[in-house]
């Protein structure tokens, strides 16, 4: 676990000088749609990140995730297209059978390279290019899922500046990728579920200014 881990502990402090964050990164898989609901129907219609996700899906059948996530929040949820770009306050979803990449320009790619871990879409592959397109301005939160899928990705997301959360046990319904991408050590937070959103709109929230100095108040001379 990082070493600064926490968990269940409130309000989440963005370290001083941390640059602003552009981009959260989510990653899930069994159990995923109840953790992807209760996260995304917390941020607020102004959430000024862009959100990426990748769900694992079965690639045989068309995908509803966006229809049914968009429903439970105020974001712009939909299924990633290639050349789509960033923009805050909106989702975007790796599809079903394509790997989601996104660039440093803003802009999002889909690959049907090899599979990752037998999977694609992978965690990994999202969380790699957005450490690289990202670096210390990027948020990955792994929620419940099975495998290790998203522990190599937030090992990037880590060394390159960025922040990790992970979803706790007690209320991953699969503590499988939580739990491996803990056991890496680049974990930053451990949350119960019930609290990521709510450390997402803390960590975006603009650092508060410097008060400018106040002059010395000249005497003058009799």
């Amino acid at each position: 676990m990082g070493t600064h881990a926490e968990r269940g502990e409130a309000p989440v402090a963005r370290p001083e000088g941390r640059p602003a964050f552009e981009i959260v990164a989510l990653a899930s898989s069994a159990g995923g749609l109840a953790a992807l609901t209760s996260v995304l129907s917390g941020l607020p219609r102004a959430f000024p990140a862009a959100v990426v996700l990748v769900q694992h899906l079965d690639p045989r059948h068309r995908s509803l995730l966006a229809d049914m996530l968009g429903r439970s929040t105020e974001l712009r949820v939909k299924m990633a297209e290639e050349g789509d770009r960033l923009t805050g306050g909106s989702v975007f979803i790796a599809p079903p059978n394509y790997h989601l990449l996104v660039d440093a320009g803003g802009s999002l790619s889909l690959s049907q390279s090899e599979l990752i871990h037998f999977l694609r879409p992978s965690a990994d592959i999202l969380f790699e290019s957005v450490a690289a397109s990202f670096p210390a301005r990027a948020i990955a939160v792994v929620l419940s899922g099975t495998g290790s899928d998203g522990a190599r990705g937030v090992q990037a997301i880590k060394k390159t500046g960025g922040t990790v959360i992970a979803q706790d046990q007690d209320t991953s319904e699969f503590f499988g990728m939580p739990s491996a991408a803990i056991a890496t050590g680049s974990v930053d937070i451990v949350l119960p579920l019930a609290l990521i959103a709510p450390a997402l709109v803390r960590l975006l929230q603009p650092p508060a200014a410097t008060p400018p100095a106040t002059p010395p108040i000249s005497k003058g001379t009799s």
